[in-house]
């Protein structure tokens, strides 16, 4: 099995599926716009093909094909949201197996997905598609306030803002003026979670559900909040059933093929089950460690399998709760201080399973710019309440400073 991975060194996790690849025994060819794989991917390649512009679609297909069609391959394979439409689209020149182009489209077209899945008989929020300032401003007097303005082919929650009046509709726009087209649709009140999945031919080998506390749109706009996500080890709850059902009507009207998915779901304060929004891809910032920590598993691994043998090999039973917590450091610069991680450590720390914050001297990231933000830490119990009350008291009682 030979198998193109599109960007194997960046985001840094993708060398976590460039070595699953390997271990279930596939040979694997990648293809980046850097010249120097860092080395600890580098050892799981047997070749590389430098792409000097990865985001030149055209030259990118071009060039991966032409190593194709003189090297043989097999799958062609990108768990990088921006580069899962090009692979696609590798594919099918070339003539194999995998996700189709106009598949890929319904988990990357944030409206086409809506209409796929609307069309499916499933609860979606009410959107619009819109290019133009006057075609939102439109779109916000037929659905009312507030609402939610989201790019059509965005990752995550960058360049997403709730408005709830005129004054700070007009505030947005000015925000947005950089992206081309945006989604207008309905604000949904209510609890946020995923559903996530490894599939093969569309039918679901793994599942899991997590819960944001709270929603990211609240986080991302509150820089004093320390984010967390918290998997749900009990699947068997009536309301994360309906989710579980609502995702798997999603995947059938998205034609979804083998790979991971990661969908957004949201239950409202009457109960209603309404959709959200799904890539064909896994769901970032190290929730596929959360998983992993759950069941003690290796879903890096276990995804390779699927996509190389259409095979998912977990028996291990879900066996924890597992939070991740985001830190943000207060004030600019350099981390200076950290306050209460060594007591935190020493009255929970058999519940701690990764403590990754940045360290005195080392500059603070821009917060805005990624979830994982200063650090973070992973805790795990098999009590949902437990897990909850550690989250909460690391977000809390662990503080962050920078000059």
């Amino acid at each position: 099995m030979k198998v193109i991975f599109l960007s194997p060194g960046y985001p840094p996790e993708m060398n976590e599926y460039v070595r699953g690849l390997a271990e279930v025994g596939a040979t694997v060819i990648g293809a980046g716009d850097s010249p120097n794989v860092p080395p600890q991917t580098r050892k799981y390649l047997s070749d590389y093909i430098y792409v000097p512009k990865l985001f030149d679609e055209d030259d990118m297909v071009q060039r991966v094909c032409a190593w194709a069609q003189k090297n043989g391959v097999d799958r062609v394979e990108a768990l990088w949201e921006p580069l899962t439409l090009p692979a696609a689209k590798i594919r099918q020149q070339l003539g194999i197996p995998g996700m189709s182009p106009q598949a890929v489209l319904g988990f990357r077209d944030k409206s086409i997905m809506k209409d796929r899945v609307a069309a499916a008989g499933l609860r979606v929020p009410h959107a619009f598609r819109c290019k133009t300032n006057k075609e939102i401003e439109e779109a916000v007097e037929k659905i009312g306030y507030p609402v939610i303005i989201k790019p059509i082919a965005g990752a995550g929650s960058a360049d997403t803002y709730r408005v709830n009046e005129p004054a700070q509709l007009a505030s947005t726009l000015k925000k947005i003026k950089h992206v081309q087209e945006v989604s207008t649709e309905e604000f949904i009140d209510g609890r946020e979670f995923t559903y996530d999945t490894v599939c093969v031919d569309g039918v679901p080998k793994y599942e899991n559900v997590a819960e944001y506390l709270p929603r990211p749109l609240i986080a991302r706009s509150n820089e004093w909040i320390s984010p967390v996500i918290i998997t749900v080890r009990d699947l068997r709850q009536a309301h994360i059933q309906q989710g579980i059902n609502l995702g798997k009507g999603v995947l059938k009207a998205l034609n979804m093929g083998t790979g991971f998915t990661h969908m957004e779901w949201y239950l409202t304060p009457k109960g209603e089950i309404v959709f959200g929004e799904i890539g064909c891809r896994p769901g970032g910032a190290h929730l596929v460690d959360q998983m992993n920590y759950t069941s003690d598993i290796d879903l890096f691994r276990e995804w390779a399998r699927a996509v190389c043998w259409n095979d998912v090999r977990i028996t291990n039973p879900r066996k924890h709760n597992v939070a991740i917590i985001f830190k943000r450091a207060m004030g600019k610069g350099k981390i200076n201080r950290i306050a209460g991680l060594r007591s935190y450590l020493a009255k929970y720390g058999q519940a701690v399973v990764v403590e990754n914050l940045l360290r005195p001297g080392q500059w603070r990231r821009d917060w805005k710019q990624t979830l994982v933000s200063d650090g973070f830490l992973i805790v795990r119990h098999p009590d949902w309440n437990v897990a909850k009350q550690l989250a909460e008291k690391a977000a809390v009682e662990i503080q962050m400073f920078a000059v």
